[in-house]
């Protein structure tokens, strides 16, 4: 079993109305004996480390966006419709042809400078951020030389011809789109709302009429602390506007910060940021000290800064349509907010951590009774995974949702690698892995590489899977201080987002470019429950034709089979969930009800589900067995 970089969370993150704080559980930093670590370096030539994890293929970056000019030509997120997956650009996107994971095809190439560009789809259009002060009207290259040409907001774009997308409509906002989140008309089928994270000042009033700054966050005609809504009408896209804002902020006090935290980043150097090799080796013995010695020390209480406000904005928020819930990343807090009404959002809680940097992004579990947020720890161009970083910060943390909506926080997850100083890594974007029975997500880490985590247990999460490259760039020669960002320094790269899809998963690579990979059966992840995940339907639909947007999360459902049957039946075996000689019946009657068929196989069902039924009430994990014999009873009345 791998040793997961885990911490069990006592106490220390603070519900909005919290006093104080208490001490962590000691902290277990990573080991040398990793397969990740020391990976060699290159761009297209670096080592590879993998475990129950395999690559199924790699392409290279279209020629319009392979540079490294600093942020401005890195990939960034991906949207996905049947076959054909959107993989957004801070200068464009890429449409990609996935029929065939081992060799995807590039279908088109659309440049246009956004900033971020981070995609969603729905039918045939296709929405894309944009935020900075370089994004034209016309998607051109050469700046912005006055405010009649400057665009921030969403653009829309029709794919139907996934070869040739049109520009349909720019939606201009206050302050941009930094990314942005579909949430459809509870009512309307033909109407989509799209929520705007934008992380800019506002705009100036002549410039977008209606645009104003503030520092009131209950003021209607204060641009910022609002996230803005976009209602589209599918079948006239080009009538697409800005109606409103989400006033969730409301309320809101300055979230604290911890002595300690500031303390521990500052014997690191620089938040565990960019370090030559001397004094990484020179710090190692001292920072190692320091987080013994905090470990043991209860911190401070928290302090907090005079100077700031609550939030403003989100940097992300994750809307759950089915369960009408909405978890918004919003910096310095995390948001549960009901959403049954999208005009008309209400902030159900908050919750902020002392050792949150910034809450980046949140991922449900399908039943949306936990939800796990990401810290984007220096902000995803830093190397925060290395032996000494925080081992609190920029990893998750799972946090639990009571029935009356409310969040409890459990642990903290990062992973178990020590990644080096040229790595720009924390974690970052990711969605469900659909198998029944249990909450798996796989998420990108940049340059620590690709990684799934069961979550299930909220307060011990663990790693099943990896697969990770070495870093972009080589460590500086001696006496090179040179730390500019380009292809021999500095280089940013990794997984900004990975994502499970229709059997595989799908990444997107920051510097070199598109990943499929694909998870392998283990102790950890059976055969069985791979080949469950695969018949997972979203809302109903089945993704092989249906769009798959992360930020807009669908609901999972499994048709009845005997590989969701066996799933259950896996997973009582590797926790003992029944006696070894009840699980070995379950298993050869199964066996044996799979040889009928028809009314056969219906009724040795139903006996089999009859006998598990009873199992239930001596079993050490009743909820399992419980949900192995419903499955049974389902597959039994499916059967004609």
């Amino acid at each position: 079993m791998r040793v997961s970089r885990s911490t069990v969370l006592t106490a220390l993150s603070l519900a909005v109305a919290s006093a104080g704080a208490h001490a962590l559980a000691a902290q277990t930093y990573p080991t040398g004996n990793d397969p990740r670590n020391g990976l060699r370096a290159g761009m297209y030539d670096a080592g590879e480390a993998a475990e129950n994890m395999r690559l199924v293929s790699f392409s290279k970056k279209p020629a319009a966006f392979d540079s490294a000019q600093g942020l401005k030509f890195i990939n960034s997120d991906l949207a996905f419709k049947g076959n054909v997956i959107v993989q957004g650009n801070f200068a464009g996107f890429t449409v990609w042809n996935v029929k065939n994971p081992a060799k995807p095809e590039m279908l088109a190439v659309v440049p246009c400078i956004t900033a971020q560009g981070d995609p969603s789809i729905v039918g045939n259009l296709l929405f894309i951020s944009a935020e900075g002060g370089g994004n034209r009207k016309d998607c051109g290259n050469q700046g912005v030389k006055n405010e009649s040409e400057h665009m921030t907001g969403v653009r829309i774009y029709d794919i139907s011809n996934p070869r040739a997308p049109k520009l349909v409509k720019n939606v201009e906002t206050c302050k941009g789109s930094h990314t942005h989140t579909v949430i459809p008309d509870p009512i309307d089928k033909d109407v989509v709302y799209i929520y705007v994270s934008g992380n800019q000042g506002a705009r100036p009033a002549t410039e977008l009429a209606g645009c104003n700054n503030g520092t009131d966050p209950a003021d209607e005609n204060n641009s910022l602390y609002r996230l803005d809504i976009i209602k589209v009408p599918l079948k006239h896209p080009e009538q697409a506007e800005v109606v409103g804002g989400a006033r969730i902020f409301t309320g809101l006090d300055p979230a604290p910060t911890s002595a300690m935290r500031r303390e521990a980043q500052s014997s690191r150097g620089a938040r565990g940021g960019r370090r030559g090799a001397a004094a990484q080796q020179a710090g190692a013995a001292s920072s190692s000290a320091t987080a013994a010695q905090a470990a043991q020390t209860a911190p401070a209480a928290p302090a907090i800064d005079p100077t700031a406000t609550g939030p403003r904005n989100c940097h992300d928020v994750t809307a759950y349509p089915a369960m009408h819930l909405l978890a918004g990343a919003c910096a310095s807090y995390g948001l549960l907010v009901d959403i049954s009404d999208p005009m008309h959002p209400k902030r159900l809680d908050a919750r902020a951590d002392t050792n949150f940097s910034l809450w980046h992004t949140a991922v449900f579990s399908n039943d949306a009774s936990k939800v796990v947020f990401t810290d984007e720890w220096g902000g995803g161009t830093q190397p925060m995974c290395q032996a000494t970083s925080m081992m609190e910060m920029g990893g998750n943390t799972t946090l639990t949702i009571s029935a009356d909506k409310k969040f409890t926080q459990h642990a903290y997850f990062k992973i178990p690698s020590a990644q080096t100083a040229q790595e720009n890594c924390v974690s970052h974007n990711g969605g469900l892995v659909p198998v029944p029975g249990r909450d798996i997500m796989v998420q990108g880490w940049y340059q620590g590489g690709v990684d799934a985590i069961d979550f299930t247990n909220p307060d011990h999460p663990f790693e099943i899977a990896f697969f990770d490259r070495g870093p972009v760039d080589p460590p500086p020669a001696a006496g090179d201080s040179n730390a500019s960002i380009s292809r021999q320094r500095g280089t940013i790269g990794g997984s900004w987002g990975a994502y499970y899809y229709n059997g595989y998963v799908y990444s997107s690579e920051l510097a070199r470019g598109f990943d499929v990979l694909e998870l392998l059966p283990s102790d950890q992840l059976s055969k069985n429950e791979l080949a469950a995940a695969k018949l997972a339907r979203f809302d109903g639909f089945d993704p092989k034709t249906h769009e798959y947007n992360p930020q807009s999360q669908p609901h999972v459902t499994w048709p009845p089979a005997f590989p969701v049957i066996r799933s259950y039946l896996d997973q009582l075996v590797r926790d003992n969930g029944l006696p070894a000689a009840r699980l070995a019946a379950i298993d050869k009657a199964l066996t044996a009800a799979e040889k009928e068929s028809g009314a056969v196989r219906s009724k040795a069902l139903h006996a089999l589900g009859a006998q598990v039924d009873k199992d239930a009430a001596s079993a050490s994990d009743q909820p399992r067995v419980k949900a192995m014999a419903a499955e049974i009873h389902r597959l039994a009345s499916a059967t004609k």
